[in-house]
C-alpha cells in the first residue's frame, strides 16, 4: 500500500525545489531568462507541480550553443569544478559545479553504495574513466563519502585490473557493462575465481541485456550486479540505482523531477509506458536543468518495490531516442533487438546490426550474434531461422541472422558499438 504521507511530503519538497530552481535560474542565467521570457512565463507563475508543463524544454543543442559555460546561474567565484561529456557529436557539453553541487552529488552516490548493500569494509575497484568526465571521480567521490576503501584503477589494462582484484582483494568492481563482460571472461580464462574476493559489480553507461548480466555472473561468480544511471548533465552517475530485488532503478526524486514524455508529441505517456526521460533539478546551483530532454528511453515502474524502499523507480534504459534507426520505414531501437536475442539461451549477449543498401536500391539488415560458448555449430541454421522469425514478428521487418563463434565479435573496455549503418 502506498505511503500517502511520504507521497505528500515528496510532492511538497519537489514543489519547493521547483520554485527555487526556476527563480534561481531566471535571476542567474541569461539563457534561462531569455527562454522564459520567450515562453511568457515568470518564476511567480509556478505555484503547483502541474505548472512544470508551462516551462520550456532544454535540449543538447542549447548546451553546445552556450559553450563553454552553458546554463551557468552563479558567479564564477562560486564555481569550484567543471565536468564535460565525451563530445562525440560536436562540442563537449560542459557543466559547472558549486561546492554544494559536489556535496549533493556525493550524498546521492553514497546512497547508491548503501542500496547495493556495501559496508565500510568493502574495497571498491573503480574501472571507469577519470579526467574531465564525471565517471571516475563520481564513483570515487561517493565511495569516500560512504566510507569504503577506494581503488582508483581507471579503465582498461586488464593485467593490472586482474592483479588488483587478486592483490587488493577488491569486493566491488565499478565499470561499464562491456568492461564487466571483458573482466568476467578474463577471470574465467585466468582461473582467478578462487583467488579473488569479488562479490558485486556496479555497472552503467550503456544498456545491457539480461543475457549479458547472466553471462557476467556465470563467469565471475559475483553475487549481484547493479545497474547505475549516469548523465553528465544531471551531476553524473549516482542519481539512482537498481536495488537487490532488481524490480527497477530507484531514482532520487528528492533531487530531481522525472517526466516520461512521448519523444514526438512531448506529452506525458500513459503510466507504465516507455518514453523519453525529461529531468528538472531541484537543488542544482551552478547549472540547473529545467525540463532537459535526456533522449534516454525508459518507463516509470508504477508499483512500490518489494525491497521496502519508498523512493520511486524507473525501468532500466531501453536505449536513446536518437539511437533509433529507420529500416524499410520502420523505427527500430537497438534495445528491441537486444530484448529479442535475450529470449534465446543458445546465443550470447554480444551482437551487431549491419545495415547495407544493395545494388537494387533496397536496404538490407544483417544481425550478427555470438553462439553460446558451449553451443553446437550444427544448430546455427535453424537457430538463425527462429531468431529471424521472432524479429519479423516483433519488429515487423525481415533481416538475416548470422551466428558467429563465441568471442567472434569485438570486446570493448568502454561502450560497445552495436549498429553499423553503411547505407
Amino acid at each position: 500500500m502506498p505511503d500517502i504521507r511520504f507521497e505528500e511530503e515528496l510532492r511538497g519538497l519537489q514543489l519547493e525545489g521547483l520554485k527555487w530552481t526556476v527563480k534561481h535560474a531566471y535571476q542567474g542565467s541569461h539563457y534561462y531568462r531569455m527562454k522564459f521570457d520567450e515562453a511568457g512565463v515568470k518564476p511567480q507563475d509556478i505555484s503547483s507541480p502541474d505548472d512544470l508543463s508551462k516551462l520550456p524544454f532544454t535540449v543538447a543543442d542549447d548546451l553546445r550553443e552556450g559553450y563553454p559555460f552553458p546554463l551557468r546561474s552563479v558567479p564564477f567565484e562560486r564555481i569550484v569544478r567543471i565536468h564535460a561529456s565525451s563530445g562525440t557529436t560536436g562540442k563537449r557539453k560542459v557543466f559547472c559545479y558549486t561546492q554544494k553541487d559536489i556535496d549533493d552529488w556525493a550524498d546521492m552516490f553514497a546512497r547508491c553504495y548503501e542500496m547495493a548493500g556495501l559496508t565500510q569494509e568493502d574495497r571498491v575497484q573503480i574501472a571507469v574513466g577519470y579526467g574531465v568526465w564525471t565517471a571516475g571521480v563520481g564513483f570515487q567521490l561517493g565511495c569516500e563519502k560512504f566510507g569504503a576503501l577506494v581503488i582508483p584503477a581507471g579503465p582498461g589494462n586488464l593485467d593490472m585490473q586482474c592483479q588488483f582484484l587478486e592483490d587488493f582483494q577488491s569486493t566491488v568492481l565499478c565499470c561499464t557493462a562491456s568492461m564487466g563482460l571483458l573482466m568476467a571472461e578474463e577471470i574465467e580464462r585466468r582461473g582467478l575465481r578462487d583467488r579473488i574476493n569479488l562479490s558485486k559489480i556496479i555497472y552503467g553507461s550503456e544498456r545491457s541485456s539480461d543475457a549479458m548480466r547472466k553471462r557476467i555472473i556465470e563467469l565471475s561468480g559475483v553475487e549481484g550486479m547493479f545497474d547505475i544511471p549516469g548523465l553528465t548533465e544531471l551531476y553524473g552517475p549516482g542519481t539512482g540505482l537498481e536495488c537487490p530485488k532488481h524490480e527497477g532503478i530507484h531514482y532520487w526524486a528528492d533531487y530531481y523531477i522525472l517526466e516520461i514524455l512521448d519523444p514526438e508529441t512531448l506529452e506525458p505517456v500513459p503510466e507504465g509506458e516507455t518514453g523519453e526521460m525529461v529531468v528538472t533539478t531541484l537543488r542544482k546551483e551552478a547549472a540547473p536543468l529545467i525540463r532537459y530532454r535526456t533522449r534516454d528511453l525508459t518507463r516509470i515502474i508504477p508499483h512500490r518495490c518489494s525491497c521496502g524502499n519508498i523512493l520511486p523507480m524507473h525501468d532500466r534504459l531501453l536505449g536513446r531516442s536518437d539511437d533509433m534507426f529507420i529500416f524499410r520505414a520502420v523505427n527500430i531501437y537497438p534495445g528491441q533487438i537486444d530484448h529479442i536475442l535475450s529470449g534465446f539461451p543458445e546465443v550470447g549477449s554480444e551482437f551487431q546490426v549491419i545495415l547495407d543498401r544493395g545494388a537494387d536500391g533496397r536496404d538490407y539488415m544483417t544481425i550478427k550474434v555470438e553462439r553460446r560458448e558451449e553451443g553446437d555449430p550444427s544448430g546455427d541454421v535453424p537457430l538463425g531461422g527462429r531468431i529471424e522469425e521472432a524479429i519479423k514478428k516483433q519488429v515487423l521487418v525481415s533481416g538475416k541472422v548470422e551466428i558467429v563463434n563465441y568471442s567472434g565479435l569485438p570486446r570493448s573496455e568502454r561502450k560497445s558499438k552495436r549498429v553499423f549503418d553503411n547505407r
